[in-house]
């Protein structure tokens, strides 16, 4: 019997189910992969992306956030996912880019840039003698939506703030398509974007230590680097098309009548209710026989629902006479009232964009001032109609001016912006761990239907001919322009006082 029992296993081997170790495998298994997987969906949940559905609006200007539902919110997620890491080949090799550039090199067809783009030199003068440092970039990260880092013909994109609408998505649509354009030829760089309306960097305050901070506009007393505006690509919330488009229908809108058809009168049609008391005074002009103007109020809500067809700009240039008026800031819409073909009046502008700087006071343009706004309208409108030869030829210079700002100007513009700007910087440019890589396809894969539509019509492709010749520098011609637009001004001032008609 005892040696029996010795035989006889222990109870607890005997007991013990052959099944237990690969249950506690697959479990240990399946706890790491739901973990993982746990990770990797807070990971894509928390992405930022150009879309802004995980950024919150900018602090200096705030704005309604965009609205997503959960569901909308986690398959934008996904689908940003998908977007920034999956879809960006290389699109032009290095043998491809060399071969451009020497062809550039060798070509005989460059031609000098319009004067307007001396003021580049302008912009960049703060930082001529100090150079730009990783000091600079850090200090304007504080008012900046978002960081654009471009090495080697790729661009990267650190996130921030989200951007009213489609802006941010437009605006680095335009750097790609500007990449695409000059292959290999566009430099190095490190740029901090604000895209909201208003300059924020005076020169009195940031003097001690100047930050570079590129948006649409500025001021002279201001360091914020005026840079194209998203528009020229398209505004898909507003059906407004890109720039070549608008501009050939605006034309074309403008000759279906002659001149003497048009509305001997001065035409506004806006939007009054954006902190603009220069808009909300304009409403006080109303009257077609006392001011000689007609001021419509736009509404946004009302156009939006009916697409926008009763704001086509093809069909506003029935009135001789056409008025810009800022808003908030600076507006993207006097690029349109000059491309009428109508005297363009301009009241007293606090803002200039990269453009407007090349308008000179009754060449292609009527200064209006602000002070006395409805009599200065009516004054306006009454020498036109008194010298209507000179009006018409005043505002087909507007019409010109505007012409002559192609998109292949536009990127022109904008690779000797970044390529004097480049010459600035005292450090490499290097992509931070949080920016993203992004390219023309993984932008259209994020797109919405609309926006992508709009983006495809203004995809640019490599230029046949270089860049235009950007002119040197020079103080002397920013100072005599100034003294001569003011003196313009003033003499229209004074024959408005003596209510002489002009000569």
């Amino acid at each position: 019997m005892g040696l029996q029992q010795r035989n006889h296993p222990p109870p607890l081997l005997r007991s013990r189910p052959t099944y237990l170790l690969p249950s506690i495998v697959s479990l240990s298994i399946f706890s790491l992969a739901a973990l993982l997987l746990y990770k990797v969906d807070n990971v894509i949940l928390r992405t930022k992306t150009l879309a802004g559905h995980n950024l919150d609006p900018t602090p200096w200007h705030v704005f309604p956030p965009k609205v997503f539902d959960e569901e909308a919110r986690r398959s934008i997620a996904y689908k940003a996912f998908q977007c920034s890491y999956l879809t960006c080949p290389s699109t032009y090799s290095l043998a491809e880019q060399r071969q451009q550039q020497a062809f550039f090199e060798s070509s005989s067809q460059v031609k000098q840039c319009p004067e307007v783009f001396r003021w580049i030199h302008h912009d960049l003068e703060p930082w001529t003698k100090t150079r730009i440092t990783t000091t600079h970039i850090a200090e304007s990260k504080n008012f900046a939506a978002f960081r654009v880092v471009i090495v080697g013909g790729r661009l990267f994109v650190d996130l921030y703030y989200d951007c009213v609408q489609s802006r941010a998505m437009f605006t680095i649509w335009g750097l790609l398509q500007l990449l695409k354009k000059y292959p290999g030829m566009v430099p190095d760089v490190d740029m901090m974007f604000d895209c909201m309306d208003k300059p924020i960097l005076n020169r009195t305050e940031h003097g001690s230590l100047p930050l570079p901070l590129f948006r649409y506009c500025t001021t002279g007393d201001h360091f914020d680097i005026p840079f194209p505006d998203w528009s020229f690509w398209g505004w898909p919330e507003t059906n407004l098309r890109p720039w070549n488009e608008e501009f050939r229908d605006i034309k074309q809108g403008s000759r279906a009548q002659s001149w003497i058809q048009k509305w001997p009168q001065a035409y506004w049609k806006g939007n009054p209710d954006v902190f603009s008391p220069i808009r909300q005074e304009l409403l006080n002009c109303n009257h077609s026989t006392h001011w000689g103007a007609q001021i419509m109020r736009q509404n946004w809500m009302e156009e939006a629902k009916s697409g926008y067809e009763q704001s086509k700009l093809s069909n506003q240039c029935k009135h001789r006479y056409k008025i810009y008026a800022e808003g908030y800031a600076w507006s993207v819409s006097l690029k349109y009232i000059l491309s009428c073909g109508s005297v363009t009046l301009i009241i007293s502008p606090k803002y200039e964009d990269f453009f407007s700087r090349g308008l000179f006071p009754k060449k292609n343009y009527w200064p209006v001032s602000s002070t006395d706004l409805c009599p200065s309208i009516k004054f306006a409108v009454d020498w036109g109609n008194a010298n209507p030869s000179e009006a018409k030829l005043l505002g087909k210079r507007g019409q010109n001016f505007m012409e002559s700002l192609s998109m292949d100007r536009i990127y022109d513009y904008m690779f000797h912006l970044i390529s004097e700007y480049s010459k600035l910087l005292d450090f490499k440019p290097s992509p931070p761990s949080s920016a993203q890589e992004v390219c023309s396809d993984s932008l259209l894969c994020l797109a919405d239907p609309k926006s992508k539509q709009f983006l495809e019509r203004s995809t640019s492709s490599a230029s046949p001919t270089p860049p235009c010749k950007l002119q040197n520098a020079d103080g002397n011609l920013f100072r005599n322009w100034m003294q001569q637009k003011k003196k313009a001004i003033n003499d229209v001032e004074t024959m408005k006082a003596q209510k002489q008609p002009a000569g």
